[in-house]
């Protein structure tokens, strides 16, 4: 990634600058999803309020921004559109419940299983996600609350070129201020002096006021108003399921992104168990949910942001804005937040992913552009699971060709070595190497040097051995680990055991559990 990051030390001068910066960033980002699930404003400014506040104080990542985001948001709007809000407040609920039981099972361990070039994809389909988020920023917006795109109305003439005109600006100042002063984050200097020239000049740019009014009272407790029987537990339970396991891999993933940035190790369960409750939470106050940002929170370690109180001051600022401050917020040009975010979606790709392409095995070349491809057409969690499949399957093709078989002769007797991984992908190529009926009649079969995966590597010592007893000749299984001996069912007679050199591993199947 280009490296933007200004401040490397912690301080609470830094995290309350760098708050104040993320929360400006929050406010259309936070409209926006809201309308993307078919909600109201002030659900997706609450819902960036509490999981905001809550995943700072108990999370496991300091310096890591949450809130209402687009990948769970468009999962809800179905949901939203079928029923009505308040089921989405339950299936939210239910959703930090299910996300409270994998911190405290301690699931975020498996997110180690994400190769790495299926992280590059996840952070390059994001990237690409903020930008054309910002997109609707240059078309018209009408008071329904659809974007222009929907109804072909663009920004034209000399408000598109002052739009542009602005983002630049403010990007322009983002880069170069640095260069002067360190002293104030250069993102919120750069909101705030296009906002101060938009106003100053009397501009006619569009305003956050504009796309909304963010005005409101502090969030009320409130059960949702559903009925509590099975037929709302089967339409919300689907909702939920997703919702979680997006919400968890989008947070453990940015959890990894912003452990590589600040070179430190969150904890991915403390995280899990935190982001549950946030979610818990935001569905009694009336809150559409969210997870971790990656794009608020690249803004927040690029500006220095490093400790829980970033974090925190982020989300007591927006609380501030939607209670006492909207007048001011609304007058902001959006041209100064699209422009923060274009400089956090140059940060955010890995632009390097172009240079190593050649470098790289094709496979995982193609896992990369997967990933990518699949985040940007349907949602993180998908794009993930289709990820680690595909690397599952590369790998299992590539130990599959690694076991090897040699054959010898001596004293009129067959001697063979197995090296390499005994699995499901591998039996096949080990079955050939064997001709019961042309073969002498005793054979040694040493497994020093294998392993037995699985229960497909089993079934073929089984069946290799019936093929030589059916054939009546002699065979010998030598230096299988007693796991594998207590397990074989047609083979067990031909297995030699040497308490000495016998391997002590466990083979993954279900008679073991």
């Amino acid at each position: 990634m280009i490296d933007l990051i200004r401040n490397t030390t912690a301080s609470a001068k830094n995290d309350v600058l760098s708050g104040l910066t993320v929360a400006l960033a929050l406010v259309p980002e936070a409209v926006a999803f809201a309308f993307v699930a078919g909600v109201e404003p002030l659900v997706g400014l609450y819902a960036a309020f509490m999981v905001g506040l809550i995943t700072s104080i108990f999370g496991g990542r300091p310096g890591m921004i949450s809130g209402a985001t687009g990948a769970m948001a468009v999962v809800m709007v179905a949901l939203v559109a079928e029923h009505d809000v308040q089921y989405l407040f339950a299936a939210v609920v239910l959703t930090g419940v299910i996300q409270m039981l994998a911190g405290w099972l301690k699931l975020g361990k498996f997110i180690r299983m994400v190769p790495h070039p299926v992280m590059l994809g996840f952070v390059n389909g994001l990237a690409i996600v903020i930008l054309l988020a910002q997109i609707p920023s240059l078309q018209s917006f009408t008071p329904e609350g659809k974007w222009g795109w929907l109804d072909g109305t663009w920004l034209q003439g000399e408000s598109l070129w002052l739009m542009i005109g602005l983002i630049i600006a403010t990007m322009v100042i983002i880069q170069f201020l640095p260069k002067l002063t360190k002293a104030i984050p250069s993102s919120l200097a750069a909101i705030l002096i296009v906002s101060l020239v938009a106003i100053g000049f009397s501009l006619p740019s569009k305003t956050v006021g504009d796309v909304a009014s963010i005005a409101g009272g502090f969030p009320e407790f409130s059960i949702p108003s559903v009925p509590f029987n099975m037929e709302t537990l089967k339409i919300i339970f689907p909702y939920s399921i997703i919702l979680a396991a997006i919400g968890l891999i989008e947070s453990l993933l940015t959890l990894r992104l912003i452990d590589e940035i600040t070179e430190t190790r969150g904890q991915g369960n403390r995280e899990c168990f935190a982001q549950g409750m946030a979610n818990t939470a935001t569905g009694f106050f009336g809150g559409m949910g969210g997870c971790a940002m990656i794009g608020q929170s690249m803004i927040n370690v690029n500006s220095g942001g490093r400790g829980r109180l970033s974090g925190i001051t982020a989300a007591i600022a927006l609380l501030i804005f939607i209670l006492f401050a909207s007048p001011l917020i609304e007058m902001i040009p959006v041209a100064a937040l699209v422009g923060v975010m274009f400089i956090v979606v140059i940060g955010t790709f890995e632009w390097s992913s172009f240079r190593i392409m050649r470098k790289i095995p094709l496979t995982d070349a193609l896992v990369l552009v997967t990933v990518s491809v699949v985040t940007v057409l349907t949602d993180l969690a998908v794009a993930v699971f289709v990820g680690v499949i595909l690397s599952a399957l590369v790998f299992a093709w590539q130990s599959a060709k690694r076991v090897r078989v040699r054959r010898q002769e001596k004293n009129g007797k067959a001697y063979y070595t197995v090296r390499g991984p005994l699995f499901f992908g591998s039996t096949t190529h080990f079955s050939e190497q064997f001709s019961a009926r042309t073969d002498l009649d005793e054979v040694y079969v040493d497994f020093a040097d294998s392993r037995v995966w699985d229960h497909s590597g089993l079934e073929v010592i089984d069946a290799l051995a019936v093929r030589y007893q059916s054939a009546g000749k002699k065979i010998h299984l030598l230096h299988l680990s007693p796991d594998c001996q207590k397990l074989l069912t047609k083979a067990g007679a031909a297995v030699e055991v040497d308490t000495k050199r016998d391997p002590k591993y466990f083979v993954a199947d279900d008679e073991l559990g």
